[in-house]
């Protein structure tokens, strides 16, 4: 009798190890996950961010470095529309 209290003392224990060892696996997979679906966000938002550079760049240069045409640099040199 105490064999099979040993015996089944060490089925329980592997059963538990194994359970163990699953509930990590499934862990591991949805952390793999994660992190894929973390790197295609930051991948994208780097294009995003590449696209918005480029466009302030192309700005940068339709602007003339004086400021806008007309001579006015602020809104408060430029007139009122009734003047």
């Amino acid at each position: 009798m105490a064999g099979d209290n040993e015996r089944s003392g060490e089925r329980d224990e592997a059963q538990a190890l194994q359970a163990r060892v699953m509930e990590l696996e499934i862990k591991a997979s949805y952390t793999d996950d994660l992190l894929e679906q973390l790197n295609l966000t930051i991948y994208r938002q780097q294009q995003q961010i590449d696209r918005l550079l480029d466009e302030l760049r192309d700005l940068r240069r339709r602007v003339p470095e004086g400021g806008p045409a007309g001579g006015a640099t602020h809104l408060r040199d430029e007139l009122p529309p009734h003047y």
